[in-house]
């Protein structure tokens, strides 16, 4: 587990996604999660829908299921699925976010924690959480809140930013370390740590893919785009600049390092709830 220097809580989490709003927008779109690129021909914004189709694929999800989005965003990928018939429940903890999501019919969003969401137990058949997952400083609580809203043979998703199983002394000071506490992120784990965390919820995994080297792409566009506006664009020049949370403009060429030398990874966790 990767610890940053500074303690991250849930309202750092939240002032750096309203105070970067308008800069995520302006570079990435609605949907704030890394693209995925199966041929490597995508658009960003095809691969970025990719990401969500794998999701919606792993959750196998039937017209009137009703779904948890656990870190909604802007309610991209909850509009896609309530697209396909499902009815979906969203949280964030950025009222900048739900103030900008498009509003959709079968999509209810929520500016409220996951950790204390006051759903119902044993009420909605399958939930996911797209690099939220990250942000949160209890995971076990993560996992055991999303075990107390499934029902029985439901399934959780896991999109999630993970440390490698053995970095180096320079990887976690220089990478891993930094990136947690530019992003706000409370801690980085590995893909067994959360195996562990999900089974001690009661969840069983049945399936675990890293696609690592199908999204990294992500962040070589995104410095390409952000040294573009700091170039030409002067009212993003201004925003950035002007932001509080402007520090993870460093983690961009971190996380496109962390990529490359292995030191990071990204996972897919396919999770079912047991009885």
């Amino acid at each position: 587990m990767i610890l940053p220097r500074e303690t991250q809580t849930h309202s750092a989490v939240a002032d750096h996604y309203d105070d970067l709003d308008e800069i995520y927008r302006g570079l990435w779109g609605l949907d704030v999660h890394h693209g995925y690129w199966r041929t490597g021909r995508e658009t960003p914004d095809q691969a970025v829908a990719a990401l969500s189709e794998l999701v919606g694929g792993e959750l196998a999800f039937k017209p009137g299921a009703r779904l948890v989005d656990i870190g909604c965003g802007y309610g991209g990928t909850a509009r896609r699925f309530a697209d396909r018939g499902a009815d979906v429940i969203g949280f964030s903890l950025s009222q900048e976010q739900i103030a900008h999501a498009p509003a959709a019919s079968r999509v209810e969003l929520r500016c409220a924690d996951w950790l204390a969401n006051a759903l119902p137990p044993d009420s909605f058949d399958g939930a996911y959480a797209i690099e939220s997952s990250e942000h949160m400083a209890d995971k076990e609580r993560f996992f055991d809140e999303a075990r107390r809203v499934l029902k029985s043979g439901g399934r959780l998703v896991v999109c999630a930013w993970l440390a490698s199983d053995r970095p180096t002394g320079w990887q976690i000071r220089h990478l891993l370390e930094p990136i947690c506490r530019e992003g706000r992120l409370p801690s980085m784990l590995t893909a067994g740590e959360y195996r562990d965390m999900a089974a001690a919820a009661g969840f069983r995994c049945l399936r675990y893919r890293d696609i690592s080297q199908s999204v990294a792409r992500t962040w070589s566009i995104c410095f390409r785009r952000f040294l573009r506006a700091m170039v030409i664009d002067p009212a993003m020049r201004r925003h950035i600049l002007a932001a509080r949370n402007r520090i993870f403009a460093l983690s961009v060429p971190r996380l496109i390092l962390a990529y490359h030398t292995g030191a990071m990874r990204y996972g897919v966790f396919t999770l079912t709830a047991e009885s």
